[in-house]
């Protein structure tokens, strides 16, 4: 009886096995004859011919006006008067800055005396020279009476030209302590209110002023980028500027060298770039990008959209008799919604240039061509 329900067991085994495959031979089938009938992807392609290309390069700068003066104490004393505000615009020669001068007045009046002193005593050595000297030839002073005299003279003249030098000074400080614009331009930030003490040694200025009508834009170029710049044979070399809202400025600049050596840190070259600010849109401490055009021979222009990107690596997809192929490329630069190919492809060579996110290397494809495309 047992060897009965075994030998069933067996067979109804065997029955269920053979269903199982019969079913999914039937879906392999299926399927297959599925892929068999799915079209094959229409596909423009693009033929990429050699020429020339214009790229540009932007780099980030630092603004800083023509003249960036630090406005500092001269000298040492109580701050008396501010006669401007943070963000003024002033002409050279206004009065900025009042630094409390009694003491320096009483400097001047004391020097004034110290100056009339000595000329007085210089008039009385001169007196007693002219005296003696007519004696001497009468033999009633001896030589050596004059030449002492002579020497009284000689020293009152030193003593009025220190008396002079100590009420010049004395007269400086005195002016040092009215603090006037040395350029026109725009007062920064105010950090000291009037009462505090400021010094010659603060480190701290009492303002900043800056010239803004042209302002330097500083940037760094790596040392190719700098000799392919200086290679570059375009005639019009003007550069551009992205300001921090993203718009570009109106006016264009020019490029000069900001240091005669390669940073051995870095392997760049700082340069700067001098734009006019007539409407003052660019102040001194802000941030800006600087564009460079360069001009590219020999590359090849292709779509960005027919360009894959997959982990900083570019990939284009050609044309190789019905099936397509993955190929890497080398970008050297981009313009508008172009780039520019320098290795990886060859003048007509055919670039897949849509659907090229369900490409995949060695797939069938139904070829649609494109206008050729050439830079010149």
């Amino acid at each position: 009886m047992t060897k009965k329900i075994l030998q069933r067991y067996a067979v109804i085994k065997t029955s269920l096995a053979l269903i199982v495959a019969l079913v999914f031979s039937s879906c392999g089938q299926k399927n297959a004859d599925a892929a068999q009938q799915m079209p094959k992807p229409e596909v423009d392609f693009l033929t990429v011919q050699s020429g020339t290309g214009e790229i540009d390069k932007k780099y980030p700068g630092l603004i800083e006006g023509s003249v960036n003066v630090d406005i500092k104490a001269q000298v040492s004393g109580y701050l008396e008067a501010i006669y401007v505000k943070e963000g003024d615009y002033v002409q050279k020669g206004q009065s900025l800055f009042k630094i409390k001068g009694d003491v320096f007045e009483e400097q001047v009046h004391s020097s004034e005396a110290a100056y009339k002193n000595a000329q007085a005593n210089l008039a009385t050595a001169k007196l007693e020279v002219d005296k003696i000297r007519p004696l001497v030839e009468g033999k009633v002073f001896s030589p050596m009476q004059l030449k002492t005299a002579e020497a009284s003279y000689e020293a009152a003249k030193a003593q009025v030209a220190q008396a002079k030098a100590a009420l010049g000074s004395s007269q400086l400080n005195a002016d040092f302590s009215l603090i006037k614009a040395p350029v026109s331009g725009y007062i920064s930030r105010i950090p000291n209110r009037i009462g505090n003490l400021v010094t010659p040694t603060d480190a701290t200025p009492l303002t900043t002023l800056s010239d803004i009508n042209t302002v330097y834009v500083y940037f760094s170029l790596s040392e190719a980028d700098y000799l392919a710049y200086l290679k570059d044979t375009a005639e019009d070399k003007g550069v551009q500027l992205i300001m921090a809202d993203g718009s570009i400025y109106e006016h264009k600049g020019t490029v000069e060298v900001a240091s005669g050596n390669v940073d051995r840190t870095t392997g760049s070259i700082s340069l700067k770039a001098i734009f006019p600010n007539p409407k003052k849109y660019l102040r001194s401490g802000g941030s800006a990008r600087v564009i460079l055009n360069s001009n590219l021979s020999s590359v090849l222009t292709v779509p960005m959209a027919s360009v894959k990107d997959i982990q900083d690596k570019f990939f284009v997809f050609t044309l190789n008799g019905n099936k397509v192929a993955m190929v890497p490329v080398e970008i050297a630069g981009s313009a508008g919604t172009d780039y520019f190919v320098n290795k990886g492809l060859k003048s007509g060579d055919k670039v897949a240039i849509n659907s090229i996110d369900a490409l995949n290397d060695g797939m069938e494809v139904t070829a649609r061509e494109n206008t050729p495309v050439a830079k010149k």
